[in-house]
């Protein structure tokens, strides 16, 4: 037998948030490794904490050429064009 869903919810103790938010922050980061590695894909991911320190993680050496893929494929989908 499998756990049940668990409802979502927002934590409204500060010290509690913080906790939750580095757990699972760590967990993101390396499952993002993991499908990057594993399916050989680009990834690109950034997260600002409640009091706006950013972390990041990139696939590539450079975090920026990934945005740039990113725009680039915008601006022609948005003017129409196939990338």
């Amino acid at each position: 037998m499998g756990r049940g869903r668990v409802q979502l919810k927002r934590i409204e103790n500060k010290t509690s948030q913080q906790v939750t938010f580095s757990k699972r922050r760590t967990g993101l980061l390396k499952k993002a490794h993991e499908i990057s590695v594993l399916c050989d894909t680009q990834i690109a991911l950034i997260m600002f904490s409640t009091k706006g320190k950013l972390f990041e993680y990139s696939s590539e050496p450079r975090l920026v050429h990934i945005y740039i893929l990113y725009i680039l494929r915008f601006i022609f989908v948005f003017i129409n064009i196939e990338f």
